[in-house]
């Protein structure tokens, strides 16, 4: 693991590994079989009761749902844990996620149920057809939904283009939205996902919504796709380096 204050190269690559460490996998299982749901919520409760979150133009998003508008809040996998918490601010609209339909994706659900979210389950992955689908669903009757970005497995820091097809066939801006922790320690799995330390800052920034055309050629598509990426890369990479991070992403 890494911590705040160093340099983390792109060079660790070579070290990812795809899908979860076993030892989570066997956690997740002892937890529904044994019915630990409750007391887990409670446990990361009281984790970020620890640390302070802040946030940063939070009213663009909440003027644009207040109007009535639709938005896919764009997210790399690497900062779910960081937001968690942040999303009961949005329980009035429940934004809704996509979740796998396996067992640790049971675990999951529960958990970001209680933290404020409304899983839709599905599996991008295995038949991403099918986990669009039941997202553009949920966005005809929803107006808030979040979107991993590099999800579930990688690569980590590219856009698939399932976003840019849900928010040309929903009408729903996509909002870009920014985690940066002040400490935290980094996993060596695919993604290196950042878990905040006890006593840390959470820094959340939202960017301004992006409107996608209905229609576009397959150039422009791939236009509009890239340039999110760059975009959103870019921003991430400049939060963190107000905490002192480099190369994490």
């Amino acid at each position: 693991m890494e911590t705040s204050g160093g340099t983390a190269s792109k060079g660790d690559n070579s070290e990812k590994k795809r899908g979860r460490p076993e030892w989570i996998k066997s956690f997740s299982r002892y937890a529904l079989d044994h019915n630990l749901m409750v007391v887990a919520y409670f446990l990361v409760r009281l984790y970020f009761f620890t640390i302070r979150v802040e946030w940063i133009n939070e009213d663009a998003v909440l003027k644009h749902l207040q109007k009535g508008g639709k938005l896919i809040a764009a997210l790399w996998h690497q900062r779910i844990i960081p937001v968690i918490s942040y999303a009961r601010r949005f329980s009035a609209y429940r934004p809704s996620v996509m979740i796998s339909r396996s067992r640790d994706g049971d675990l999951v659900a529960d958990l970001f149920s209680r933290m404020g979210f409304r899983p839709v389950r599905g599996s991008s992955s295995r038949d991403g057809s099918k986990a669009l689908q039941a997202m553009l669903e949920d966005l005809k009757h929803h107006p808030f939904a979040v979107h991993i970005l590099d999800g579930p497995q990688g690569p980590q820091g590219v856009i698939k283009p399932g976003l840019v097809v849900m928010a040309m066939q929903s009408g729903a801006a996509v909002i870009p939205v920014y985690a940066s922790v002040s400490r935290a320690w980094i996993l060596k799995n695919w993604d290196r996902s950042i878990i905040p330390k006890p006593f840390s800052r959470i820094v959340i920034r939202w960017d301004d919504p992006i409107s996608v055309p209905r229609e576009m050629t397959r150039q422009r598509f791939e236009e509009i796709r890239s340039g999110l990426e760059r975009h959103m890369l870019e921003n991430q990479r400049e939060e963190d380096r107000r905490f002192g991070w480099q190369g994490i992403i």
